[in-house]
């Protein structure tokens, strides 16, 4: 067996475990009920995990910041949006790319509504990776969702590496680079002992926020890889436009 299987299977494990003990704190979704498989899930004391985020230096010194659209982030995009902050944001799946929501083109009796998945792309602005290349958008701070994380700041989400390729495509176009902070929002029990070897694509995080406190990890290099497109799921590329629109620019990967 290989290492990155043996990797593989260890993180499976580990979801595995975390998703017996998120259930008991975790908000059902709309659509995906608790199949955490399929979304990362929104849990008791995430408005406690905001408060204290926006605390934080990284917050309120940021004027742009890149946030899934995660269940745990819909109350954090909705306060960023309040004060003032533009986010950049994918839709499920990354299937129908990235969106900016300017909060000076939003009425602010839409902000709350803007800052949920249903919502964003009737009052955000659709925005391709020449578009932020053509305004030289500069993100401040990537922040994710996760299924767990470890101490080291190794995430462990889906399975699909969505938030990986997020911060592949972006790094490849410069609207990050390999020092942008990148922040986890999770529940305490979504927090790991144990200690992981990250594989080269890994996105692993500075800061983990949680219900009950907030921490920096020792830092580990963020990758600068850009997308691997010999081992890119083919179904990943398919049905994410973005990837195809990376693709096709052929762009060198930043040292």
């Amino acid at each position: 067996m290989s290492t990155t299987e043996e990797i593989r299977i260890q993180k499976s494990d580990s979801r595995s475990n975390v998703w017996k003990e998120l259930i008991k704190v975790a908000k059902p979704d709309s659509k995906f009920h608790f199949n955490f498989a399929e979304f990362i899930a929104d849990f008791e004391g995430s408005s406690n995990a905001t408060k204290q985020f926006k605390t934080h230096e990284w917050y309120k010194n940021s004027k742009l910041l890149f946030i899934t659209p995660d269940n745990c982030l819909e109350e954090l995009r909705y306060e960023a949006l309040k004060d003032g902050k533009t986010i950049l944001i994918t839709t499920y799946g990354i299937y129908r790319g990235f969106w900016l929501l300017e909060p000076s083109k939003i009425p602010k009796e839409r902000y709350e509504y803007a800052s949920t998945l249903d919502g964003l792309e009737k009052v955000a602005r659709h925005i391709t990776l020449q578009n932020m290349i053509d305004e030289k958008l500069c993100v401040d701070v990537m922040i994710t969702g996760t299924g767990a994380i470890n101490y080291q700041g190794i995430r462990l989400g889906k399975g699909h590496g969505f938030f990986d390729s997020e911060w592949a495509m972006l790094y490849t176009i410069k609207a990050i680079n390999k020092n942008t902070p990148t922040v986890a929002f999770v529940h305490d029990c979504q927090v790991l002992d144990e200690r992981m070897t990250p594989e080269v694509f890994d996105t692993v995080c500075d800061l983990i926020v949680t219900n009950s406190t907030m921490f920096q990890v020792d830092s580990i290099a963020k990758p600068t890889c850009g997308i691997i497109w010999d081992v890119l799921d083919k179904h990943m590329f398919d049905t994410i436009p973005p990837l195809q629109e990376l693709k096709a620019l052929n762009l060198p990967v930043p040292e």
